[in-house]
């Protein structure tokens, strides 16, 4: 009776060796599932994110576009109107300076 008791003890030992390796498969799939969807997650928001930091970076690169553009623009009047200015100017002196120099000649007659 003592080898029944004794095949009956590893046969108990053996189905909890079973049970317990089971539970620890089963355990160890939950576990490698649900760090698979956590990664899953994770990776998702780090996408979002990577995206919404390129568009952002887009976004100022137009505003920045523009502003140089229109700061070009205005330059380049400015300059414009600075030549216009000068050439004016110059127009200006030069019929003075032929206005004056009859003057100078009358006098002298």
């Amino acid at each position: 009776m003592s080898d029944e008791t004794e095949f009956d003890l590893d046969e108990e030992n053996a189905t909890r060796d079973a049970e317990a390796e089971a539970k620890t498969r089963a355990e160890n799939r939950a576990e490698r599932a649900e760090r698979a969807e956590r990664m899953a997650r994770e990776g998702a928001q780090a996408m979002a994110e990577h995206h919404a930091a390129i568009k952002a970076v887009d976004e100022r690169t137009v505003k920045l576009r523009a502003l140089r553009l229109a700061k070009e623009a205005a330059d380049a009047q400015t300059k414009a109107a600075e030549k216009e200015a000068k050439a004016a100017a110059k127009s200006a002196g030069k019929g003075a300076a032929k206005k004056a120099a009859p003057k100078k000649t009358a006098a002298k007659d």
